[in-house]
């Protein structure tokens, strides 16, 4: 399968975000005409369920891989996890590209102190709230 460079990705992710944005009521978004307005008219019950529907699609597709189905299964599905999640970013005013910053945060940046990180600030922060 062909690698697609960064700009290429971040390109096609921005031009669905641009579609997205578009389809929101406010933007003129029609929710008898559009999926997406429909999903954002309805708030985020709508679309947060249905991200939690594609991402075990997501699991079950994997799983169905591992047991000879086509790999295809799993792109199709992820793209489906992909597309919700980018209407739950629209809807909060989030873009793609500050998934791809934070990702490039993250980078040369060990699972496991981040998490170690991210527990300790945690729990400082509870002590923090509990003294006063």
């Amino acid at each position: 399968m062909p690698e697609q460079n960064t700009a290429s990705v971040e390109g096609a992710l921005a031009r669905l975000a641009a579609v997205i944005e578009s389809r929101k009521v406010a933007n003129g978004g029609d929710p008898e005409k559009s999926y997406v307005a429909r999903l954002l008219h309805k708030g985020p019950d709508a679309f947060l369920k249905k991200i939690g529907e594609e991402a075990t699609e997501v699991v079950m597709a994997a799983k169905d891989v591992d047991h000879g189905a086509d790999k295809g299964k799993i792109l199709y599905e992820v793209a489906d996890l992909w597309f919700h999640s980018m209407i739950a970013l629209s809807h909060y005013g989030l873009t793609p590209a500050e998934v791809v910053a934070e990702l490039e945060r993250r980078e040369g940046t060990s699972g496991l102190e981040e998490k170690a990180l991210r527990k300790a600030q945690e729990r400082a922060a509870q002590e923090g709230a509990a003294k006063q």
